[in-house]
């Protein structure tokens, strides 16, 4: 159990249940907890949709001095909450989510333990906080871009009706909370500006990216398989999912009729009935969930992010260039990385130009190499959770010390 003494007393609100840290989220929340917890006193309060074992309970207490779980109800679009939102100027999923049961856990580990500052990871945490007056609230990780993306790729009239009014009322919710707050992280500058188009007066954004733990990657994990392929992300995912049925279609017989032992392992969860919808494809192997998927990554020849939408930015990008595999991704799938095109990855968004990309990295180990070495040192030189902690810590400590976040 952490029982750092002095510094401060930090109230940290989880829509994820840190551990195990495998996805996005749950990889930014427990590397911001490790930091925070070398220098404060953390005290975790995180939603679970499932029954947490004890031992993921023992490895937070590692870092936080009280971790508290409370069941989550996920958004039912159908549901009665979520019909009676159609009449609310609040998103749906707000109403549908909200839990009296960790608004009143809130109130109490603040009485009990004279709570210096909360933070509230991602927009689902945004409410609660509120309820404590005169204590700092810093919301972590706001996202708006997936809302915005949705109504704008629309072309149907009823559709982008429907996407327009999801976005009023994101933009007004995030204008009301915001000014409450007096600090907001987002993971990229594209994200700020973003905010900023929703909420013009507000300027306490700071930029605090996702991030690899450089230090902590295997050191030799053998030498890359010829004409493999790799995608690491769940098809339970929608964009991955799509990002994988676009790839599959329009891209994978390209490459397959140029270079036909080409192999493409599609890591994370996927269900027969998810890989059924999918176009058939000869090479193509679903690995299921792995413990520890960075083997994996690092024994593929290149590593591919054919991502067409979604928000913030691509952990699975910075671990591949980490571990030395070269990256090919749309623009939306490198989208917010401080990433130099042609040095550190390659990037194209049209089938035929996706495909030749690809191509180009099998056929040249040359250029296999140098994406390799250039990336990798491109993401310990700016994507290292030491240095993003650190920025993060500095952060939450002016917050807590009564002074405006950063401009």
């Amino acid at each position: 159990m952490n029982e750092r003494r002095g510094g401060l007393r930090i109230l940290f609100l989880s829509r994820w249940f840190p551990y195990p840290a495998d996805n996005g989220s749950r990889i930014r929340i427990i590397n911001l907890i490790r930091r925070l917890s070398a220098r404060h006193q953390v005290h975790l309060i995180s939603f679970s949709s499932e029954r947490v074992p004890p031992e993921h309970l023992a490895m937070m207490r590692q870092y936080c001095a009280r971790v508290d779980v409370v069941p989550y109800e996920p958004f039912r679009p159908r549901g009665l909450k979520a019909l009676a939102g159609y009449f609310s100027l609040r998103p749906r999923s707000v109403l549908a989510t909200y839990s009296a049961q960790l608004q009143s856990c809130v109130k109490q580990v603040a009485r009990a333990s004279s709570i210096d500052l909360v933070i509230a990871s991602q927009i689902d945490m945004a409410l609660y906080p509120l309820a404590l007056p005169g204590v700092p609230r810093l919301l972590e990780e706001l996202e708006v871009t997936t809302v915005y993306d949705e109504y704008a790729r629309q072309s149907a009239p009823l559709q982008r009706a429907r996407g327009r009014l999801t976005w009023w009322k994101l933009s007004r919710y995030v204008a009301e909370l915001l000014p409450a707050y007096q600090g907001c992280t987002a993971v990229s500058q594209l994200e700020c500006e973003r905010i900023r188009s929703a909420v013009p007066s507000y300027d306490r954004l700071a930029v605090i990216p996702n991030g690899i733990d450089v230090c902590g990657l295997p050191r030799d994990l053998g030498a890359p398989a010829p004409d493999t392929l790799v995608y690491a992300g769940a098809l339970s995912f929608p964009p991955n999912f799509r990002a994988i049925e676009f790839f599959l279609r329009e891209v994978f017989p390209l490459i397959r009729a140029r270079r036909p032992n080409v192999r493409l392992l599609v890591t994370g969860r996927s269900d027969p009935a998810t890989r059924a919808r999918l176009p058939a494809a000869d090479g193509v192997v679903f690995t299921g969930y792995l413990d520890d998927v960075r083997p994996t990554i690092a024994g593929a020849w290149l590593s591919i992010v054919p991502l067409r939408e979604g928000a913030g930015t691509r952990l699975k990008v910075l671990e591949s260039l980490a571990l030395g595999t070269p990256v090919v991704a749309t623009r939306k799938g490198a989208e917010g990385l401080d990433l130099c095109p042609g040095r550190d990855l390659l990037i194209a968004d049209e089938p035929a130009d996706f495909a030749a990309a690809v191509l180009r990295v099998l056929c040249d180990e040359e250029l296999r190499q140098t994406l390799g070495q250039s990336g990798r040192q491109t993401v310990a030189a700016k994507y290292d959770w030491r240095m993003i902690g650190r920025d993060f810590c500095e952060l939450v400590e002016t917050v807590a010390g009564g002074q405006r976040g950063p401009r």
